[in-house]
């Protein structure tokens, strides 16, 4: 970890009770490994906002298997974009349903516009995208997803 910098900050009794209340719920052991975890995840969500920051992601997707064509187009959509993909997981839900998680990693925008492919095709029930910033390492390999 690095340097610790200690701040002070002032705060509605009642809030602050809500918070505490909260970090407990939560499992948190003080109010500064809660507040560094907000801060975090103000901060992806904010990278998230430029389709060029780097990220991770999972995209889940449920589906008629039984929907012509559905699966190769599934398929394809993602050896396509192999540079993209690290895994996927297929997972039978009952007859009709399956959930598909794909992992991957790149630039925001083009996660999304993956993201939104899939979504559209015909057969796919619902969908949602778990998206969280990364920053590449500064070596070779992490130039590209």
């Amino acid at each position: 970890m690095s340097n610790i910098e200690r701040i002070g900050i002032s705060v509605e009794t009642d809030l602050l009770g809500e918070f505490d209340a909260f970090i407990a719920g939560k499992g948190y052991p003080n109010r500064s490994e809660a507040i560094r975890d907000l801060i975090r995840s103000a901060l992806s969500q904010e990278q998230l906002q430029n389709p060029e920051s780097w990220a991770v992601a999972g995209i889940f997707l449920v589906y008629d298997h039984h929907t012509a064509g559905l699966n190769q187009k599934l398929n394809d959509m993602q050896h396509s974009q192999f540079y993209h993909v690290i895994a996927s997981t297929h997972v039978h839900l009952d007859h009709h349903n399956c959930l598909e998680i794909i992992i991957l990693k790149g630039k925001t925008g083009e996660i999304q516009r993956l993201a939104d492919g899939l979504t559209s095709i015909k057969g796919v029930k619902i969908s949602t995208v778990n998206m969280m910033a990364v920053q590449p390492e500064d070596h070779p390999h992490s130039q590209t997803p």
